[in-house]
């Protein structure tokens, strides 16, 4: 990784250029932990939340050759199928340039809530966290929508500092539990709490709205030895299910093919080539984040690139970081020099394939 020193914050910023960053983004709050817990289900999750939900904002790659979406007619050329994932027929959606528009699109295909939908899968009616939909999604790519199913109350004993989860959220205002880390309280909590649930309250406070970070900040800072309730949803798995067929298609004169949609901040969308050098990046940018900070987020890892791909020095970098949203996260110059090096390395061609210790919190 580079060495030396960076500039102090304060010259950082009076040095560069305001870059708006936006990002949906995933917190972990990871360990072992032993606790006790008790389960008090509810008969259905039919309380919707209110209306208001963050749209999801994400950059996109300014090296790609794109192709704006710009007014109902360019939007209409793109048209994806979709499913709701615990079974339903396929339903043909368009007309959408964020998550937020997305979810109502299905909502009305489907004739229901929006509020309803937890989050959306590509390619697989299953609960595969390596496949959410995110800040992309390719021209061929077959949309799962997956709904609200059962709530479920969970009251747990925090005896450690932390709980072995992952948390995401689905950029409309949900955080959901993308993952559990084997062995932790949680884990052994597994026949209650799964991978999917979104937790909608801690303690009586609900957390729609909220995002990932601010999810697993409130569960980090519950004190060690302290009882506290989570109130989840599941994921709706009940129902018929028509598995899509594999297919090649061409929608209006945008042709498929190796190329994604990609949403953006200012709530445009554009078509783009898939970057192979850029995606592997943003996976390494993910992998240090969630080794080193406890954070797992593609679209906050996408946005650390797109800041960093133009940069000849590390000292730039941490300027542009410093000077947009990102900078709230107060990243230490020993990690912006860290995340430096993963962004030199893609831009040079020296990504090596490797897994980083798993260090989480």
């Amino acid at each position: 990784m580079p060495g030396g020193k960076l500039l102090p914050k304060m010259m950082r910023k009076s040095h560069s250029k305001h870059e708006e960053s936006n990002g949906d983004s995933t917190a972990n709050s990871n360990t072992s932990a032993n606790a006790s817990a008790t389960s008090k289900t509810s008969t259905n999750s039919n309380s919707n939340p209110s209306a208001t939900q963050n749209a999801m904002s994400n950059r996109s790659s300014t090296q790609h050759q794109s192709s704006p979406l710009s007014g109902d007619h360019e939007k209409q050329k793109l048209v994806f199928h979709c499913q709701l994932a615990h079974g339903s027929p396929t339903g043909l959606i368009s007309g959408f340039t964020n998550v937020k528009e997305l979810y109502q699109k299905i909502a009305e295909c489907f004739e229901i809530p929006a509020a309803t939908i937890l989050f959306c899968t590509l390619n697989t009616h299953k609960l595969d966290m390596g496949k959410l939909l995110g800040g992309q999604i390719g021209l061929d790519d077959f949309i799962f929508a997956h709904v609200k199913g059962q709530a479920k109350e969970i009251e747990i004993v925090k005896s450690e500092s932390a709980l072995g989860l992952t948390i995401t959220d689905n950029g409309a205002g949900y955080a959901f539990i993308k993952r559990i880390k084997e062995g932790s309280i949680i884990d052994r909590l597994k026949t209650l709490v799964k991978v999917g649930d979104h937790i909608e309250k801690i303690n009586q406070k609900s957390l729609i709205g909220a995002r990932h970070f601010e999810v697993a900040k409130m569960l980090k800072e519950i004190p060690v030895g302290v009882t506290f309730t989570m109130r989840l949803i599941e994921p709706n798995a009940f129902g018929f299910h028509i598995e899509p067929a594999k297919r090649g298609r061409k929608v209006g004169d945008v042709k498929s093919g190796n190329k994604t949609l990609r949403f953006k901040a200012d709530g445009k969308a554009t078509v783009e080539e898939v970057d192979d050098v850029m995606n592997k990046s943003i996976e390494r940018i993910n992998e240090i984040l969630e080794t080193f900070m406890g954070i797992n987020d593609s679209e906050l890892a996408q946005q650390i690139w797109d800041l960093g791909q133009h940069k000849k020095n590390p000292s730039d970098f941490a300027m542009a970081i410093d000077e947009s949203e990102i900078g709230a996260f107060s990243f230490t110059d020993e990690f912006i020099f860290d995340l430096w090096g993963v962004i030199d390395d893609g831009k040079n061609g020296r990504l090596k394939e490797h897994d980083f210790e798993d260090e989480r919190l």
